[in-house]
């Protein structure tokens, strides 16, 4: 039942509480406020789009399920970035248990530009094959940093970690990415 159209600029503690409270419009607010965080760390550990997105889903219904369990409703972010940490840990655990040889798809030719297609497809697999070069704290600092825009001072509160600490792995992680894809690649999924 939705109670209010919350205002963006509320605390997540408010957020939170409203969601507890049974304000759909904040648990929606809250989802959106971290739902592109959580697809990069999901990302980071399951390495593939759809699965990062069921992931997220599954993270989103079970933290909303058992928001009061979260202790600082303040710092949800760290508690919910867990969630979708280890929900993408037992997806990938999972998913290597029933893992099969990969058959070969049949070529389909797109309507549309499918030379774009294939080139937009190969850059994809290239990064996800270069991310995957990266340990785990590499890839969420890196996903959070570059494609969600998240500060230092964010990762390091998310990650538990020191500001240092995630300026080190985003540093070791684009070098590790340039010695994979080439710097002119690269440049295409930073922001710096």
């Amino acid at each position: 039942m939705s109670v209010s159209n919350p205002d963006p600029l509320l605390s997540d503690a408010d957020l939170v509480a409203r969601t507890l409270g049974g304000d759909s419009d904040a648990a929606d607010a809250l989802v959106r406020r971290y739902y592109r965080a959580a697809f990069a760390v999901a990302m980071s550990v399951v390495g593939n789009r759809q699965d990062a997105e069921d992931v997220c889903q599954d993270a989103f219904v079970k933290v909303l399920d058992r928001l009061e369990d979260c202790r600082d409703s303040g710092r949800v972010a760290p508690w919910l970035l867990t969630v979708v940490r280890n929900r993408a840990l037992s997806h990938r655990s999972y998913s290597k248990v029933r893992e099969t040889l990969e058959l070969l798809p049949e070529i389909a030719e797109a309507p549309d530009s499918p030379l774009n297609d294939a080139t937009t497809a190969e850059l994809g697999d290239r990064l996800q094959v270069a991310l995957a070069v990266l340990n785990p704290t590499q890839r969420e600092v890196v996903l959070l940093h570059d494609l969600d825009g998240w500060t230092h001072g964010q990762i390091a509160e998310a990650l538990k970690m020191t500001e240092v600490r995630s300026r080190q792995h985003l540093f070791v992680a684009r070098k590790r990415l340039r010695e994979e894809l080439g710097t002119p690649l690269l440049r295409e999924y930073t922001h710096d």
